[in-house]
């Protein structure tokens, strides 16, 4: 295992994670069975299974897994495998109009994943047999939680219940615990990159780079104008105190989210929830963006925005919601070439993790500490 204790050095002396951590695929299987199987981490959103009997299959950490909505509109993660002899149980995005159902034997499970039907599993026409009790053979659930439409999972089950891990950030949003609104395809981007998962964390946590990648941006809510945010728990990133686009010439403003407090006026924060969601909250729209690592150098990352009132998602806003999502994927392409720049840096053997700016770098500095951290721990 590389020695990481220089990384969790004090800023001024430290250096970031070393080449290994984003070229080597031994490390990465490292990152996996540790930092992700032991934490909190996203596979997906609600918004895309958005009613009961819907269901979406994803891989995450190599394991088939599937989101469900059940009936009472809550979300269960399974692991997407039959009971009977493992055999995949949804390959695509559905509304089911029924239990869900093994293409194999026909195996059957509620939305909750409860085995219900075993079809001639005593023999022909013979539904149930004394060594196959249902109540002893459920989906393998997979511990979740959902937050601000995000769905979280902790595969390896030890981690704090989602609520107490993630309590100092819910506490500092709470002002935004209220429902989102999300408009389809009009508010969803991706991208893929040419990365390791960790870059597109490291840039988003920082202001530093706005004046020289960022310009358009950088005209309205400036280097100096934001402020850097981190946590112990497991989150940073930097706010802005002057966030206030004009997305129409007319003057037009989406519905703003009810009762906030006077610093979101022009107030905007952008944290990167470790490891693998990043988050923004204005008083009128939110995003969340999920990465979601393929191998040591390729990630894919998907960017959902929300609105803080259901007019904001008719037709009457659809010009502005394509203003506002255009200003977005301007943004969010502009730092493609700088992630994927830093990952072809990182085949450079001279490289040694880098000299941190104590003043600019310290929400990454805080995320490669964390980062080194659970990479201490044994899988």
């Amino acid at each position: 295992m590389l020695d990481l204790r220089n990384v969790m050095s004090p800023i001024e002396t430290a250096n970031g994670l070393p080449n290994d951590c984003y070229v080597s695929g031994d490390m990465f299987d490292h990152e996996q069975a540790t930092l992700f199987r032991n934490s909190w981490a996203a596979i997906g959103f609600g918004k895309d299974i958005a009613r009961p009997g819907m269901v979406k299959p994803v891989t995450f950490l190599g394991i088939p897994m599937l989101m469900v909505r059940n009936n009472k509109g809550e979300v269960n993660v399974f692991q997407n495998v039959c009971r009977h002899r493992g055999m995949i149980l949804i390959d695509r995005p559905q509304q089911l109009r029924g239990p869900i159902t093994c293409p194999y034997h026909a195996w059957a499970y509620d939305l909750d994943g409860e085995l219900r039907r075993t079809p001639h599993v005593g023999g022909p026409d013979i539904n149930e047999h004394e060594s196959v009790k249902h109540c002893d053979f459920p989906l393998v659930n997979v511990r979740s939680h959902v937050w601000r439409d995000v769905i979280f999972v902790n595969v390896g089950g030890t981690a704090p219940a989602f609520e107490d891990a993630a309590s100092t950030l819910m506490e500092r949003w709470q002002e935004f615990d209220q429902p989102l609104y999300h408009a389809g395809t009009d508010s969803s981007i991706s991208f893929t990159l040419d990365c390791n998962w960790k870059l597109a964390v490291e840039n988003y946590c920082e202001a530093y780079h706005l004046p020289f990648v960022h310009p358009a941006l950088n005209s309205y809510s400036r280097l100096e104008d934001h402020y850097n945010i981190m946590d112990a728990s497991g989150f940073a990133g930097q706010g802005t105190t002057v966030y206030q686009p004009q997305i129409t010439a007319d003057g037009r403003r989406f519905p703003q989210f009810k009762d906030l407090s006077s610093q979101w006026d022009k107030g905007a924060e952008y944290i990167a929830l470790f490891p693998n969601v990043l988050l923004g909250v204005h008083n009128d729209h939110a995003f969340a963006i999920l990465l979601l690592p393929d191998g040591q150098g390729r990630t894919s990352e998907q960017v959902e925005i929300y609105y803080a009132d259901e007019a904001a998602i008719g037709e009457d806003f659809a010009d502005m919601r394509a203003t506002n999502t255009e200003m977005w994927r301007t943004v969010f392409a502009e730092d493609v070439g700088v992630v994927e720049g830093m990952q072809r840096g990182r085949k450079a053997s001279g490289y040694d993790g880098g000299k941190f700016s104590a003043v600019m770098d310290a929400p990454t500095h805080h995320f490669h500490h964390w980062v080194a951290g659970a990479l201490s721990v044994e899988a």
